[in-house]
């Protein structure tokens, strides 16, 4: 269930947003403060925040901004203001959408799925970019971080760079001169036989037993070939 902070002074219109997102399946909190709103918007793993713009304590502008410095979330700022000055300021802070009140529920409850279905599709698609998974192995590239069933394994420059090669290509055999080459490329100064230690290397650190590998296998006379299965 997707959770949303709602920001806003009004009560009146804050209870009336929460009814109706509750009402289309979503988890609501309300938060009345700008300062005490802000800090649950850091704390607390939302999906999305309508935020208004007039608050005590706190404006949303600058609570927009503060958002921005620290997650990603959709957020939609609500305000009475109708100037083009305000929402150009809003969305250059950051905010994903400027809803001007009054406004529709039901076009409210619209634009919160649809920003939420845009974030997950965008999320999606990085996760699929940067970040690798076989059975308990999770290669994350972009952090350049390596996990085995949730605990993560520190692996060395090359070594990591010869896994992730070997990951991107799954179920094709590379012979060792070729995994020298795109792995240590303009550095190959050195012997084809560094391939082998430090495949034996990554052995040790993923494998549950490293004398019979489940990823990096070894074709005899052709080299290796990371197993998707």
């Amino acid at each position: 269930m997707k959770h949303i902070l709602i920001i806003e002074d009004d009560k009146g219109i804050a209870e009336l947003e929460k009814d109706y997102l509750e009402a289309n399946g979503f988890a609501v909190s309300i938060e009345v403060d700008g300062i005490k709103g802000q800090e649950q918007a850091l704390r607390q793993p939302f999906d999305l925040i309508l935020l208004d713009i007039m608050l005590p304590g706190q404006d949303g502008f600058q609570i927009c901004r503060h958002i921005r410095e620290h997650k990603n979330i959709p957020v939609l700022l609500v305000s009475a203001k109708q100037e083009d000055i305000d929402k150009i300021r809003g969305l250059g802070l950051g905010a994903d959408d400027y809803i001007v009140k009054p406004f529709s529920p039901n076009e409210l409850v619209a634009r919160v799925k649809a920003h939420l279905a845009r974030y997950d599709r965008l999320t999606a698609r990085e996760t699929s970019k940067s970040v690798l998974q076989y059975g308990d192995l999770e290669i994350d590239e972009s952090a350049r971080r390596v996990f085995i069933a949730g605990k993560e394994i520190a692996l060395a420059n090359k070594e990591f760079e010869l896994l992730l090669f070997l990951a991107k290509n799954p179920d094709m055999v590379f012979s060792k001169e070729t995994l020298f080459d795109r792995v240590w490329g303009t550095e190959s100064l050195g012997e084809t036989a560094t391939v082998s230690v430090h495949v034996n290397r990554i052995r040790d650190k993923i494998e549950t037993d490293s004398a019979k590998p489940k990823y990096i296998e070894t074709v005899w006379g052709a080299g290796y070939r990371f197993r998707s299965r």
